[in-house]
């Protein structure tokens, strides 16, 4: 309530004009608490739901609880201790490129409060895989999963995408638990061209070429892909099918959205904005995604629901619908840290 009513009002009219600003300052307040381990362990006894009914274990891994922080939220890694110490159970970071990149101009992030969603054109902004590889390497060690969001270089020429991921994969192998291949961001020119038949099966066949070469024998790393919500039904039955033959650990379901179709409430003029739609709006439809996915593989195939999840009734739809493992984003802006530990005590009382 605290934040509903408080600060989060106080956010965004601080930030009116450019949303991002509201995004850089907690950033940067939750990346300060991070380097005090007294406030963490404080901040975990208070808002960390710690139970073993919670865990999962996926692709290896065990996951304190299902709910995790999606990509784009915190692309440099900076604050991983604070977002365990909130209660979230995995934290993925990036997307992260090959080289460092400034992202699109500003402002490139709106919100539409109306619809509770957002728009942004970001545009993998982010200081390059070498940078959050030196990162993650001073990190003590760290009790929830840390995935790796894989994404290619602006610079780099889509013919040339499979040797960008692959150098960002080397240079990041050793620190991330799981890494997400991010071929679904509409902020990117023709990025969602790899999700075609033909070049996704080329790019990972390439990243488990290197997955199996850099694991000396070892476990290999999980991989997963992610997609967008704006692909048909048959476009994702491709996808399913590559992913099988390349024993693909997983699916996060789903990206942002090009489509403006379930917008309520937003003004024309806003919602023309370029770039990918997150938030309320894409609940139902990602649900419908998960769903198909879940019948599609039989069930046999891990997926991380992420999309509109705002509180404990959209975790429990998306669970419902065969999701593994939940992520969010816009749902932290709106609702707060404490949505974590509403969902996980209902996770809980399940």
């Amino acid at each position: 309530m605290l934040y509903k009513h408080l600060l989060r009002p106080m956010l965004f009219s601080l930030s009116q004009r450019d949303p991002e600003l509201a995004h850089e300052r907690t950033l940067a307040l939750l990346a300060t608490l991070s380097n005090a381990l007294w406030l963490t362990s404080r901040l975990r006894q208070v808002w960390a739901v710690q139970d073993p009914a919670l865990e999962r274990t996926l692709f290896g891994l065990r996951f304190p609880n299902p709910l995790g922080l999606a990509a784009g939220m915190d692309k440099d890694g900076i604050a991983i201790p604070a977002w365990a110490a909130l209660g979230l159970g995995f934290v993925e970071v990036g997307t992260v490129t090959l080289q460092a990149q400034p992202g699109n101009p500003r402002p490139r992030l709106f919100r539409l409060v109306r619809d509770q969603a957002l728009i942004n054109r970001m545009g993998f902004n982010n200081h390059g895989a070498a940078a959050l590889a030196s990162r993650l390497s001073r990190l003590p060690s760290q009790t929830i999963p840390i995935g790796v969001s894989l994404g290619k270089s602006r610079v780099t020429p889509v013919e040339a995408a499979i040797n960008d991921y692959c150098a960002s994969f080397r240079t990041l192998y050793t620190y991330g638990d799981y890494f997400a291949i991010n071929v679904s961001s509409p902020n990117t020119p023709g990025l969602r061209t790899l999700q075609d038949r033909a070049q996704l099966d080329e790019l990972l066949a390439a990243l488990q070429s290197e997955n199996w070469n850099l694991s000396h024998d070892a476990q290999m790393k999980p991989l997963l892909v992610k997609i967008a919500p704006d692909l048909s039904d048959h476009a994702i039955g491709e996808v399913l099918e590559v992913c099988s033959i390349h024993n693909i650990s997983g699916i996060i379901a789903t990206n942002t959205t090009l489509s403006r179709e379930r917008l309520c409430h937003t003004p024309p003029t806003q919602a023309s904005e370029a770039g990918g739609l997150s938030g309320k709006p894409l609940a139902a439809e990602v649900c419908r995604i998960v769903r198909f996915i879940s019948r599609e593989t039989g069930g046999r195939l891990p997926i991380i629901g992420v999309g509109g999840i705002f509180g404990p009734s959209d975790a429990l739809a998306m669970l419902d619908a065969g999701a593994s493992l939940l992520q969010v984003y816009t749902g932290l802006v709106y609702e707060g840290p404490a949505m974590v530990r509403r969902i996980n005590r209902v996770l809980l009382s399940r």
